[in-house]
């Protein structure tokens, strides 16, 4: 969709009700464009997913685009039997243009408890995001989260964080983001990397599968 402009405020409440399944995707990208006013716009997503439920979060990617500005959150409310699987890819900016200024924050909380808090920015306000150690030349970075209570068990072997990477692989142009292990060029890129090293997440039941998106 050709939104948000400047000025917009959109939000999208999404509940999945106890044992239900929902996948949700969108028709085509959506594309941050500069407005009328200089105000910043702001997409706000709320996911609530009940117990036994499982969401499906799978976007197309967000494009910001040159004069824009865009803040974006997610809020995720999960049960304590609830599955998630989300999708995030970003676009900073069309051909041959730079991005604009992009704020995106993630927060997701299980049972109550506070699981993930991830704040990343793009563009003039944040200095530094495209240098070495951040992005560098690259323009498309992305993540995809699973949330499952079997990872309780074996949160690094469980089969099917294994299983969704690989078949999500194609959607996600560069291995990781800012701040997620494996972040970093595509696989297929002249630019050597050392590999990605494995941290423990601070809950068992959340993993990055970025690192198993390089690898693979």
């Amino acid at each position: 969709m050709s939104a948000p402009l400047g000025g917009d405020r959109l939000a999208i409440d999404v509940s999945v009700e106890a044992g239900a399944q929902l996948e949700i995707t969108t028709a085509a990208a959506t594309l941050a464009l500069r407005g009328a006013t200089t105000d910043h716009a702001t997409y706000d997503v709320t996911l609530t997913v009940g117990e036994q439920a499982t969401l499906y979060w799978l976007p197309q990617p967000l494009i910001s685009t040159r004069g824009s500005n865009l803040r974006q959150t997610y809020t995720v409310d999960l049960a304590p039997t609830a599955r998630l699987i989300l999708r995030e890819e970003l676009i900073l900016g069309r051909a041959h243009e730079p991005p604009g200024d992009l704020s995106s924050h993630l927060t997701v909380h299980r049972d109550g408890r506070p699981l993930l808090a991830q704040h990343t920015t793009f563009g003039s306000t944040a200095p530094g995001w495209d240098g070495p150690a951040v992005l560098g030349e690259h323009r498309a970075t992305g993540q995809i989260l699973i949330v499952d209570p079997a990872f309780a068990n074996a949160p690094a072997r469980h089969p099917s964080a294994r299983r969704r990477a690989g078949q999500w692989r194609g959607h996600c142009r560069t291995a990781g983001r800012p701040g997620c292990a494996g972040h970093g060029p595509r696989p297929d890129s002249d630019t050597p990397t050392a590999p990605a090293r494995r941290r423990r997440p601070p809950s068992h039941t959340v993993q990055h599968v970025t690192d198993h998106i390089a690898e693979t």
